[in-house]
């Protein structure tokens, strides 16, 4: 699959990619349905570990 340059490519050009659980998936329930499982791959242990040791930030929005 290849993803279109053109940021006007229609109603299903790529918006985003998501490391999701699958807690995360039952939370987003049967309307989320395009998801592709991962075999268990070490090839982005040093990736995830640094994802993992990220502090979360918490962000304030200004009412409106």
């Amino acid at each position: 699959m290849t993803a279109s340059r053109n940021p006007q490519a229609g109603p299903d050009r790529i918006v985003a990619i998501g490391l999701l659980t699958q807690r995360d998936l039952d939370v987003l329930g049967s309307g989320f349905r395009r998801s592709f499982s991962v075999e268990d791959d070490h090839a982005f242990a040093d990736l995830l570990e640094a994802l993992d040791e990220i502090e979360e930030v918490s962000v304030t929005l200004p009412p409106g």
